[in-house]
């Protein structure tokens, strides 16, 4: 058997984030050979994981990444089963050395076969199941492009916001950053009223006529006073034509042309744990 020093135990548990016994006695299985150390951690995970397969994930830390010039950026969460977990150093650590991986990948495949530290993000994930004892797994991932984009990450680390701009112009990044905070308060269903789907405003439409139909209404007119209560729900739920959460007296289009008068959002992303 081989003889595994205290300097190898540590070197792997920097490496992996297991704790020292876990560490020894993969070094111990593999005969001293981290590869093979690093695998064993992994196979501990993956039986981990199967066990733990039908267990909630709902805690986690949401993560908002953007490219150096702030026309990519994705939003991502890594998920966890309790908030003690959520709020060890160590797991918020590695979500943000994560999102290092994420910024060059635009879907959730691509960034779960990026290449990471020995394999992959996959293979990370897997690991830090078996190292923490918990269901760990990567959540909800969007990716955007655009001529400017800010962020926001809420103080309690469970939601992310991304929400793009027209163009780079002076203001912009501020303008970014209070409609990033609109999307993380007012959680818009779409950006305006073509892109919310056809079963949701199916599904309003339904809803409204039944409550004029308990409020006595004729059938009659039902149509056409949906109609108008699906204008109010446009209103309220697509983000151009919500009313911004810093002046209720103009919408969040207007206050971004107050900016310029050039200037349009054209998309958002919004990642939210729990």
């Amino acid at each position: 058997m081989a003889k595994i020093t205290a300097a190898e135990v540590n070197k792997l548990r920097k490496m992996t984030g297991a704790g020292m016994m876990d560490c020894k006695k993969a070094l111990v299985e593999a005969e001293g050979d981290f590869e093979k150390a690093v695998e064993v951690l992994r196979k501990k995970g993956q039986k981990v994981a199967a066990k733990r397969a039908d267990r909630e994930s709902s805690e986690g830390v949401a993560v908002a990444v953007l490219n150096d010039d702030k026309t990519k950026a994705v939003a991502f969460s890594l998920n966890c089963e309790t908030d003690f977990v959520a709020k060890n150093d160590d797991f918020v650590a590695l979500a943000n050395k994560l999102g290092e991986v994420a910024i060059n990948c635009k879907t959730k495949e691509e960034f779960l076969a990026a290449p990471f530290e020995n394999g992959t993000v996959a293979d990370k994930v897997t690991e830090q199941t078996g190292v923490i004892g918990e269901k760990i797994e990567i959540g909800d991932f969007k990716f955007i492009e655009a001529g400017f984009i800010g962020s926001y990450v809420h103080a309690n680390k469970k939601i992310a916001t991304l929400v793009g701009l027209s163009a780079n112009v002076d203001g912009v990044d501020e303008a970014a950053h209070n409609v990033a905070m609109q999307v993380a308060a007012m959680n818009p269903v779409a950006l305006d009223e073509e892109g919310v789907p056809t079963d949701i405003i199916e599904k309003e439409i339904e809803i409204a006529k039944e409550q004029l139909r308990n409020e006595g209404k004729p059938e009659a007119m039902l149509d056409k006073i949906a109609q108008g209560k699906l204008k109010r729900f446009f209103k309220d739920n697509t983000l151009v034509n919500q009313m911004f959460i810093k002046d209720n007296k103009t919408s969040v289009a207007d206050y971004v042309k107050s900016v310029n008068p050039d200037l349009k959002v054209t998309g958002f992303a919004r990642v939210a744990l729990g």
